[in-house]
């Protein structure tokens, strides 16, 4: 005979189970008291220009793609979008916040006349801290952008959060839509895509016109990462040769 089992009864989870949610709502709170805090004195810090940044009081959410590169994938990739730069240099970085906070913190040792003006595009709203340079981005709505982003930029660095063909085509969309020009060379965009391995063949088709290719840099992430993971680029520098 079967035991009885009274619906009314509460159903316990196991306790090492209840352990790691509890553990997990106890880390989301400090995260969420620690981000609160910043945003209200973000005037002093993020739209400081001289503060030194990091990205541990962001934390990931994978269900939105969000995936934050180690400090040292993230200054590399900051250091190849300055190269050469200066302050009539504009740099745009769409949907690679850590990237962002790495060129901030490059920057803050920087004298104010040697700037490049630096955009961050990107979904999370929590990243509006930034001031100015925060600009809402949506890949749904490649080029739903202000008027003011178009042609302006120089040097652009894209992470699209999805492999998915559709996902690539919008992200390119947005990074025509920023391009200065549509050119490489010593005189034309300075272009970076970090994606997946298995999309080299529509980056290729993407960018034709840019000579983009595989490089043999292998950017890596804080918590790590199941899909291969490549750097595409139209240049080739200290940090990468093509591959």
């Amino acid at each position: 005979m079967d035991a009885h089992i009274d619906d009314d009864e509460p159903l316990q989870l196991p306790s090492d189970t209840l352990q790691l949610l509890v553990d997990f709502k106890a880390e989301q709170e400090v995260q969420k008291k620690h981000f609160e805090s910043l945003k209200a004195k973000a005037e002093d810090d993020f739209t400081n220009k001289d503060a030194k940044l990091s990205m541990d009081v962001f934390s990931e959410d994978w269900q939105a793609s969000q995936f934050w590169y180690t400090d040292e994938t993230a200054r590399i990739l900051a250091e190849q979008l300055m190269d050469g730069a200066s302050s009539e240099s504009s740099i745009a970085v769409v949907s690679a916040p850590s990237v962002y906070i790495a060129l901030r913190n490059l920057l803050s040792d920087k004298p104010d006349t040697t700037r490049p003006t630096v955009k961050l595009l990107e979904y999370d709203r929590r990243f509006e801290v930034l001031g100015t340079d925060f600009v809402y981005y949506n890949f749904e709505n490649p080029l739903e952008l202000p008027a003011e982003l178009k042609n302006q930029f120089d040097r652009i660095i894209c992470d699209p959060p999805f492999l998915s063909e559709d996902c690539q085509t919008k992200t390119a969309l947005s990074v025509r839509y920023l391009a200065k020009s549509w050119t490489d060379g010593k005189d034309g965009l300075r272009f970076i895509s970090c994606t997946g391995e298995r999309v080299g063949e529509t980056i290729a088709k993407l960018y034709s016109k840019i000579a983009v290719k595989t490089t043999s840099f292998e950017p890596q992430h804080s918590k790590g990462l199941s899909n291969e993971f490549r750097c595409y680029a139209n240049f080739e520098c200290p940090s990468w040769t093509w591959s």
